[in-house]
């Protein structure tokens, strides 16, 4: 424990860019009551952060595309999606028409295998 007797934070870093991990280490490793988890230790939190996907070129989607799509994988209905992300149930309408569109998909699952095949997203 700390000097005020403060509980210890026991933090995991779980980052597959050497470098950023080695940064982010560096950072956290100076602040009061948190301690780096050690390999195999377990941790009360976790920092986590994957080298995100390049998009192929011929598919250009948003941000917001894409958190549509992660939901829509995940089966979630339009109002789900729509509170999830806090937008109308309109707004996730346009979206979802947007990737059908641009993945060349005649629906929901199609969208999604398409997504998955073209390495969009993982299942």
């Amino acid at each position: 424990m700390s000097e005020d007797n403060a509980p210890e934070i026991v933090l995991a870093l779980e980052i597959d860019d050497p470098a950023l991990a080695d940064r982010l280490a560096t950072l956290l490793g100076s602040v009061a009551g948190l301690r780096l988890a050690a390999p195999g230790e377990r941790a009360a939190a976790a920092v986590v952060a994957y080298h995100s996907r390049s998009m192929p070129d011929d598919i250009a989607l948003t941000q917001r595309e894409l958190d549509v799509l992660a939901l829509m994988a995940e089966g979630a209905s339009n109002k789900m999606i729509a509170r999830e992300l806090g937008i109308s149930v309109h707004t996730v309408k346009f979206h979802v028409g947007s990737l059908f569109d641009k993945l060349d998909a005649t629906g929901r699952t199609d969208a999604v295998a398409h997504a998955a095949r073209r390495g969009v997203i993982d299942l």
